[in-house]
């Protein structure tokens, strides 16, 4: 009897002691499941810009068989160019000017091969004009072509039109997707009698400059520079705890 009841307080304490087990091993499983649980969306923001600096560049080439000639020809034709340009409104301290470039065309044989003989020289000179007043470098350069009118062979390309202010647009755009993808997770958490927890994980996409009411996406991202009206989206990944 007496070895009965010395058997009875151990298996008591084991007992005891496996049961306390099961809870606090339950107790923590549900922790770790509903830890686990999580939810994952997409947020987006998207906001409107308008280009407030533009730039135009252009060349102004000359040709001729004497190389001396072109580059006389070149130096006084670019001062029609300037004036050209001031009666438009830009003077002479917004032009800058690069390095003339003077280089031989060769002649081609009747197979299309180059040869060594010299066709012509051509000389050039490259211009760049800067401006926030986005909607006269567009006027200019649907204009400046005129100038073949005059004997002057002016390229002229396609100008770019830029936000100064974009870093600090792009801090915003992405405050307002992580935002949205915060109201998103609330509402399927909502759906389905849950509570939304924290943040697990975050990830930014990539930003989207693009011309507005456009399509066009990039996995590296796009910068529009075409377009004065452009539109900046912002994509952000979130994963939010459920509790």
């Amino acid at each position: 009897m007496n070895e009965k009841n010395n058997l009875i307080i151990p298996f008591s304490i084991v007992g005891g002691a496996l049961i306390i087990s099961v809870i606090i091993f339950a107790f923590v499983w549900k922790s770790t499941r509903t830890a686990e649980q999580t939810i994952t969306v997409t947020g987006s923001a998207k906001k409107e810009l308008i280009s407030d600096f533009a730039i135009l560049r252009g060349t102004l080439s000359t040709t001729s068989t004497d190389p001396k000639f072109a580059y006389q020809t070149l130096q006084r034709q670019m001062p029609v160019v300037v004036k050209y340009l001031e009666k438009k409104g830009f003077p002479e301290n917004s032009i800058n000017f690069y390095t003339i470039n003077r280089y031989p065309i060769y002649e081609l044989n009747n197979m299309g091969y180059q040869t060594q003989n010299v066709s012509h020289y051509v000389c050039e000179q490259r211009i760049e004009i800067q401006s926030n007043d986005v909607n006269k470098i567009k006027d200019l350069s649907l204009e400046i072509s005129s100038l073949i009118e005059q004997g002057i062979d002016f390229r002229v390309e396609s100008p770019e039109y830029l936000y100064t202010n974009l870093d600090e647009i792009k801090v915003e755009i992405q405050a307002e997707a992580a935002a949205n993808a915060k109201m998103r997770a609330e509402k399927i958490a909502d759906a389905t009698g849950r509570s939304l927890g924290p943040l697990r994980n975050a990830r930014m996409g990539v930003i989207q400059i693009t011309p507005l009411h456009s399509t066009m996406v990039s996995d590296y991202g796009f910068n529009d520079t075409g377009s004065i009206e452009k539109e900046i989206t912002a994509v952000v990944s979130a994963s939010f705890q459920i509790d």
